[in-house]
């Protein structure tokens, strides 16, 4: 069964009668313990309001666009590659989802509204199922001292995003080591250092200019000697000289695998989804530049561009992880395709019921 068919069977019994999200829910999470069903309920609603910009837009401007359709009519697909690259879709995604759509109108017969607004609701929403599959487990270290390196460009939200997995950790109940590895823009280390008295975390930096590489080995000692759960550490986002990010990224891996030989556990690549097609050019260079195990998407409440996840797992098949709904230290969750893709198709799966 395909994610389409899957999320579509949710809201759909037997008899093929749409029943409301409430009573499904109150179906699915009677055998599940009373704080499970509420933090899965919060889950979704999360993801549902994160991505009401995405879903409102994407909805009305495609309802714009079938109402014109006409399966033979080539200014049709024209206009649907068009809006599929405007909201970030991706070159590669948007002309599968347009041939294929070519291919079922001729095979299916599709000639009208409904049929091909079916046709491509179930291209998109399996081709997230696809392109990020929910298997994509996050590496903790279940022997010893976790290590997480996050890479991204200044402003894409990256030192909040390691605050707001600090803040989570610790509400786990462990302990959090913070390692200022951007020693190169002014005021990131004392920003890491805001954001460690606030969630509880202990930081450990040196002065503007220092090398990345001993805070990164300070960082693992003090967590070793505080007998810390995790270690997260920031580093510099500069891209105008690919070759130095990659010098200074590798002498850290270094540094940390001598130490701790199976991490970094992760290196995590933070992205700010309202900046579309330019986050998936700088996912394109660091990939070069070394070994992303996965992407944080923040800001998703802000864009009506979600379509950057299809173009991030079609082009460069690095798995999202995580994305950033809402602005709370606990609007960071762990990426669901099943919540995303029903989050932003929403009221488009319900109509092809």
């Amino acid at each position: 069964m395909g994610l389409f068919d899957k999320i579509k069977s949710a809201f759909t019994n037997t008899d093929k009668e749409i029943i409301s999200p409430k009573e499904t829910e109150q179906v699915s999470n009677e055998q599940k313990q009373p704080e499970e069903v509420k933090i899965e309920q919060e889950k979704a609603n999360s993801y549902e309001k994160g991505l009401q910009k995405s879903r409102r837009s994407f909805t009305r401007r495609l309802n714009e666009l079938f109402a014109n359709f006409r399966y033979e009519d080539e200014e049709f697909f024209e206009e649907l590659e068009d809006l599929l690259i405007e909201s970030d879709v991706g070159f590669e995604a948007t002309m599968y989802i347009s041939e294929t759509l070519r291919h079922e109108s001729k095979v299916q017969n599709v000639k009208s509204m409904a049929d091909a607004e079916r046709v491509i609701v179930q291209t998109m929403v399996d081709l997230y199922g696809d392109t990020n599959p929910d298997h994509h487990i996050f590496n903790d270290n279940p022997n010893g001292l976790t290590v997480v390196l996050f890479v991204g460009v200044n402003g894409v939200g990256k030192t909040t995003t390691i605050a707001k997995m600090a803040h989570q950790y610790i509400d786990q109940g462990k302990k959090v080591v913070l390692a200022a590895g951007d020693t190169f823009r002014a005021g990131a280390i004392e920003q890491l250092h805001v954001w460690g008295d606030r969630v509880g975390a202990q930081v450990v930096s040196t002065k503007q200019g220092g090398d990345p590489a001993a805070v990164v080995y300070d960082g693992i000692v003090q967590a070793r000697e505080h007998q810390a759960d995790v270690l997260l550490i920031d580093t510099a986002g500069r891209l105008q000289n690919k070759k130095n990010l990659m010098n200074e990224l590798e002498k850290m891996k270094r540094v940390i695998s001598r130490e701790i030989p199976d991490a970094p556990h992760e290196t995590l690549l933070v992205l700010d989804a309202t900046t579309g097609q330019n986050a998936l050019n700088q996912a394109k260079i660091f990939k070069e530049t070394t070994d992303v195990t996965g992407i944080v998407l923040t800001k998703m409440d802000g864009t009506a561009k979600g379509g950057i996840v299809l173009a991030i797992g079609k082009e460069l098949n690095i798995p999202v992880k995580f994305v950033g709904l809402g602005e709370t230290m606990n609007d960071l969750h762990p990426f669901d395709t099943e919540k995303f893709a029903y989050g932003l198709f929403k009221e488009l799966i319900q109509q092809t019921a």
